[in-house]
């Protein structure tokens, strides 16, 4: 349910824009849900490397942005230790090294997990590949008004489907739907990140 945060960009995304130079848009507290989420649940970060399973203590998320020639992910880097504003800069300043082509292999590599936004091209649900070597990715879809049964009411509400594709080598189901079920709590209240609830 998208309300708190479609509310929170009405009441506060002017005085971000002043304060912090960017708009506030829907991908950094999705980001900043997932990078809680994998704090909570280590193993959606890991990684295998042979015969050994790695548990990395940084989160770089992978962002796909749109470049000339389709898709790309470049990393922002150690995303867990960013605020929104920081990860709205971030990203806007990756998506325009990728418009103008001046995306390099490091601004690419290395990311510990993807956060991708099929949305933003119409998407209602999709199932989003992972990028090895990591062992998950978050996919955000379009939102659309729909009726939700609300303290017993149907209301109609901004819905958007979330969805997490993971390594079942690495990680079991439960741990998948956690995590996942970590960045709907997240984001339909932000104020759990501010209570750290």
């Amino acid at each position: 349910d998208m309300t708190a945060i479609i509310e929170m960009r009405k009441k506060y995304g002017d005085a971000f824009l002043k304060k912090h130079g960017v708009k506030l848009g829907f991908m950094s507290p999705f980001v900043a849900a997932a990078c809680r989420a994998i704090t909570e649940m280590p193993a959606v970060n890991a990684v295998i490397d042979g015969n050994e399973i790695v548990y990395r203590d940084y989160i770089d998320v992978s962002v796909a942005v749109s470049s000339p020639k389709g898709l790309v992910v470049p990393v922002l880097r150690s995303a867990d230790k960013m605020g929104l504003a920081d990860i709205e800069k971030e990203i806007i300043k990756l998506g325009t090294k990728a418009k103008e082509g001046k995306l390099t292999v490091e601004d690419m590599a290395g990311g510990t997990f993807t956060v991708t936004n099929g949305g933003i091209f119409g998407s209602l649900m999709s199932t989003p590949i992972i990028n090895v070597p990591q062992s998950a990715v978050l996919g955000m879809h379009a939102t659309f008004q729909r009726p939700m049964a609300v303290n017993g009411e149907v209301k109609i509400r901004p819905m958007m489907y979330i969805a997490l594709t993971y390594d079942h080598r690495l990680i079991d189901g439960r741990e998948a739907v956690t995590t996942l079920k970590r960045v709907k709590e997240l984001c339909e209240d932000p104020t759990r990140f501010i209570l750290d609830a």
